[in-house]
């Protein structure tokens, strides 16, 4: 069976594991460089950016996991983990892995009492829209043209893409009980 990890230094990676097991995926804590070795893929969760940074310099796991999604590895981001799958940001921290083509505006929306839900197609994913929960949440404000802009706000602005072995969400689907973004990531593991 294949296991999809979750980097848990910071932010709602329990939520994530939970939303893995609900589907009779494997989901297991990433904390260290020798973690990422027993994992096919892996989920950067949201949380506070500038700090899963500074603790993914302090335990040495960033250019071990640059390492593995160069080869290959699936990796995706939500929320605070798209901002660290950044090529770059309109801020001056974190220093995101440039992993994604796509330059991002952090804390987009404001902060905490602007959170909000809204229903967006993810034709990806077919089916009804999806209950999309943002929380401080960024967005994607320019995309090279190797990315596939996956959804859009009703006012356009750009919320989730790939590239490759590369998914980022401005949203949680872990914390709605839509499992089909979790389904879509798990289905990219060979």
């Amino acid at each position: 069976m294949a296991k999809i990890g979750v980097l848990s230094l910071q932010g709602d990676f329990a939520e994530h594991i939970q939303a893995l097991q609900s589907q009779c995926i494997a989901g297991v804590e990433v904390r260290l460089p020798k973690d990422l070795d027993t994992v096919d893929a892996l989920i950067i969760p949201g949380g506070e950016s500038t700090t899963i940074s500074l603790l993914m310099d302090l335990y040495q796991i960033a250019q071990p996991l640059k390492e593995r999604v160069y080869a290959g590895m699936p990796v995706w981001g939500t929320c605070a983990g798209m901002i660290i799958l950044a090529k770059k940001l309109t801020d001056d921290r974190p220093q995101p892995l440039g992993l994604l083509d796509m330059v991002v505006s952090r804390n987009a929306f404001g902060g905490q009492l602007e959170s909000f839900q809204e229903d967006i197609e993810v034709p990806v994913l077919g089916g009804n829209p999806f209950p999309a929960v943002f929380i401080r949440a960024p967005i994607i404000l320019e995309a090279g043209t190797d990315v596939e802009i996956l959804a859009r706000l009703s006012d356009g602005t750009t919320v989730a893409a790939r590239q490759g072995n590369v998914l980022a969400t401005a949203f949680h689907p872990e914390l709605t009980s839509d499992p089909r973004f979790h389904a879509y990531f798990a289905s990219w593991i060979q």
